[in-house]
């Protein structure tokens, strides 16, 4: 079984790619989707969240609104948020690639915001990042409900730069040419890294 890492820059069509690697028939992993989970009602994070940060949670689920105030832009209050979160994150993970090795599904998919930040490109047998001009990557974050100038600036600054990403990526996708080419795009790439000629270039 092979694992695809899928990264990008905020408003760079990442979650659009994941769904169409799952509209190509790939089990995907959404890190993202997995913390939402674990500050849920009943999460597997709430008590351990409250306990750190006390007054965040709202009838047994953390307030987010509640907690990013508390941690955005404070260094030290994200990592101890992030040592709570990470290793329930890759406890998750790992149930899911598990399960995928039973089914035995060829390839897979791990969708990781922060891939290249927190080293996790390491686990995975290659990477394909998303990317998009500025200007419409500008255009994206700030339609989003809530967004401010400001706060785009300060995600921008938490994450690694898009060329710096492009330049670590085994496989480059522009989402901003449209949804057909990017869909070519990506099943490119799986044909690529199913294929037995495959060799990591990094």
């Amino acid at each position: 079984m092979r694992i695809l890492g899928l990264t990008g820059s905020i408003g760079m069509g990442k979650s659009t790619a994941a769904e169409m690697l799952r509209s190509l028939g790939l089990p995907v992993h959404d890190a993202d989707a997995a913390v939402h989970n674990l500050l849920a009602q009943g999460g597997k994070a709430v008590t351990a969240v409250e306990r750190a940060f006390p007054g965040v949670v709202q009838d047994g689920a953390v307030d987010r609104k509640a907690l990013g105030a508390k941690v955005f832009g404070n260094k030290t209050e994200l990592k101890r948020l992030e040592a709570i979160l990470h290793p329930l994150v890759r406890r998750a993970e790992r149930d899911f690639l598990t399960q995928c090795r039973q089914e035995r599904h060829d390839v897979v998919v791990l969708d990781i915001p922060l891939l290249f930040e927190t080293g996790g490109e390491k686990r995975c047998d290659g990477v394909v990042v998303v990317t998009a001009p500025q200007f419409l990557q500008s255009q994206r974050v700030l339609k989003r409900p809530g967004m401010t100038l400001e706060r785009f600036r300060q995600i921008l600054k938490s994450q690694m730069p898009d060329a710096e990403k492009r330049r670590r990526a085994d496989w480059v996708v522009d989402t901003g040419l449209g949804r057909r080419p990017t869909l070519a795009a990506l099943a490119r790439v799986v044909r690529e890294l199913k294929s037995d000629r495959f060799n990591r270039s990094r």
